[in-house]
């Protein structure tokens, strides 16, 4: 099969590797969406990378063994490679399973392990059905399009009473336009990148502000009678945007992190915790329980489609990596076989 590998500073290249086949309770998938997200960092430093991406939609073409999918059948396949057996896998929040296979000792090969590939290789029981009448295209969208965003709403509660706050509006954060405006939820936005900000006005943001802007955090008060908003979700992964979405957040509101950051994030507990009452939720992805939630999203959302701003072929990978690192887009779709 064919797959895409990072081999240099701003340099993508196709190659060759062995198909992998089903083992166990691991099916093989064709691939046909592959909705990009975070590689065009390791693209931009030129780490080199073999297995690229954790998001995908394809079609089952190969069991080992009867379990919960069969060939032929579309699905969406979650990321990671988590256990199956223990609370939180049972409970639907496999994410944050302790108990990860060894992929290549379980698989017997280290292919099929990233999404950027004509094939891959997924536990059974993570694969979400697509409903028909979705495209690939639009079902690949229940991973990182409108999955974390939908797990932070779920979390928090958000709905049409609620006024929001999403600090970067990436293509994580236009997703959490899209659901915010099947919610009903008052979105406001910040973005400092006009092509995205423009993204989500156009999504349903009532107001988009720049954080850049010495007044930015007063805006958001003055949109929310000094209150501040009811909650708030970061997207960005960046120290400055997870402050703003506290000092932002009225007294006994909630924020989630949900972009990833390794920096340290300056909070004091009195003024910040006690004082004002915030809840502040580590999250990370969404329960498998809610896919059917997420799914109905993409069924009836007439914002869907309007996520997705870029498609290309599996072999214009390089093309589609300088496109996302110039963050002039939405979501990116690779497609294998087009």
């Amino acid at each position: 099969m064919k797959k895409v590998t990072i081999t240099g500073v701003r340099e993508a290249r196709i190659v060759d590797v062995p198909t992998p086949h089903a083992v166990g309770d691991w099916v093989l998938v064709k691939v046909h969406a592959i909705p990009m997200c975070t590689e065009y960092k390791a693209f931009a430093a030129g780490q080199p990378t073999a297995h690229l991406g954790h998001e995908a939609a394809g079609e089952v073409v190969e069991v080992a063994q009867p379990g919960p999918v069969q060939v032929g059948d579309r699905v969406v396949a979650m990321p990671f490679y988590p256990c199956g057996r223990c609370a939180l896998c049972r409970s639907g929040d496999f994410i944050y399973c302790q108990h990860a296979y060894d992929y290549e000792s379980y698989a017997g090969t280290p292919e099929g392990q990233g999404t950027y590939n004509e094939y891959l290789l997924k536990p059974a029981w993570i694969l979400g059905p697509i409903p028909d009448g979705v495209s690939y295209e639009h079902g690949s969208l229940a991973v990182c399009g409108l999955g974390p965003t939908f797990g932070a709403m779920d979390r928090m509660g958000v709905n049409a009473f609620d006024t929001l706050l999403i600090t970067g509006m990436g293509p994580v954060g236009l997703g959490g336009a899209v659901n915010a405006a099947y919610r009903g939820t008052r979105l406001i936005s910040v973005e400092s990148i006009p092509y995205r900000a423009q993204k989500a006005r156009e999504l349903g943001a009532e107001a988009v502000i720049d954080p850049n802007d010495p007044q930015a955090l007063q805006q958001v008060m003055d949109l929310t009678h000094g209150v501040g908003v009811d909650a708030a979700i970061d997207c960005s992964g960046t120290v400055a945007a997870e402050r703003f979405c506290i000092d932002a957040t009225r007294r006994r509101g909630q924020v989630a992190f949900v972009g990833e950051c390794y920096a340290s994030l300056p909070i004091q507990i009195s003024p910040d915790m006690i004082r004002k009452g915030l809840t502040i939720h580590g999250s990370w992805h969404y329960n498998m329980n809610l896919f059917p939630k997420v799914m109905q999203v993409i069924e009836r959302s007439p914002l869907v489609g309007e996520l997705i701003s870029h498609t290309f072929p599996l072999s214009a990978a390089q093309q589609a990596l300088e496109l996302t690192a110039s963050n002039q887009t939405a979501k990116v779709i690779l497609k294998p076989w087009m």
